[in-house]
């Protein structure tokens, strides 16, 4: 990606050293080890996590403002990037787009959703309006998922913001009331939106050659059949919370080549 000359989001907050008071409960140990493993949507088990233990210890916020290590400074120009395309995305339809905060943190994190764990993954919260990533998971990226490059590593962002649109324009309701089967189709329009987002990072310009297909690699490679495949050697669709490698990349797809988020309506669409 082509971001050396972009702007830099000020809402990072970069917690990343920070002490985590306090213990997580044996019911919210059971339910990350279930996350890790099975990949149950995170969202839906930190507010699981909430409900049978009181988050306790050490919850500062750390201040706002881009990171000075290379990463950060990644990280928080991917963000930027998604700021400035959902602004113009709601402007267009006569809303105004409420960015996220970027929560970076080693090892576990304490949001509005209850205690967070790296093994979990990069998570949004509802609650608090937060995406909280543990930057090794880009170590797991590409060494656990095979699935190296920048732009796979921006596109897990734009998939967490995506949830966050969602959220704004009261999709992420359908989650809280939903099945495994609402859940697939939830994230599954979070990859369309993370698409949309990429379209427009590339109508701008900040795209290099092989980047899309280093978005299409970590789809591919974070799908629950493949996931299903690998952690239990046996692969049950009645399970899935994401979408098949395949759905995750045709719906990614969706987004990039049309660049319209009216596009990824997932609730409606037939076949997924």
């Amino acid at each position: 990606m082509q971001l050396g000359g972009e702007r830099s989001s000020s809402n990072v907050e970069d917690r990343r050293g920070l002490s985590v008071g306090g213990g997580i409960g044996i019911g919210g140990v059971v339910i990350a080890l279930i996350a890790a493993f099975l990949g149950f949507d995170p969202g839906q088990v930190l507010n699981t996590v909430q409900s049978v233990e009181q988050t306790r210890g050490d919850t500062r916020e750390a201040p706002k403002g881009a990171p000075k290590d290379e990463m950060g400074q990644f990280v928080s120009k991917v963000l930027a990037s998604t700021e400035d395309v959902w602004t113009e995305i709601f402007k267009q339809n006569g809303r105004q787009y409420t960015p996220p905060t970027l929560v970076l943190y080693s090892g576990a994190v304490r949001s509005a959703c209850g205690m967070g764990q790296a093994a979990m993954g990069p998570f949004y919260c509802p609650n608090d309006q937060k995406l909280y990533i543990d930057l090794k998971f880009y170590e797991d990226l590409k060494r656990r998922f095979n699935a190296p490059g920048d732009f796979a590593q921006a596109y897990v962002i734009a998939h967490e913001v995506g949830h966050h649109v969602q959220n704004l324009t009261g999709t992420f309701q359908k989650m809280r009331q939903g099945d495994n089967r609402t859940s697939v189709r939830m994230e599954l329009q979070a990859d369309c939106y993370a698409g949309v987002w990429g379209r427009h990072a590339a109508n701008a310009n900040l795209l290099d050659p092989g980047d899309v297909e280093e978005a299409l690699t970590a789809a591919t490679a974070i799908g629950d059949d493949r996931l299903q495949k690998q952690t239990q050697g046996v692969v049950v669709p009645e399970s899935f919370t994401h979408g098949s490698s395949a759905q995750r990349v045709r719906w990614f797809k969706t987004g990039m080549e049309s660049g319209r988020p009216k596009d990824c309506d997932t609730f409606n669409a037939g076949a997924l």
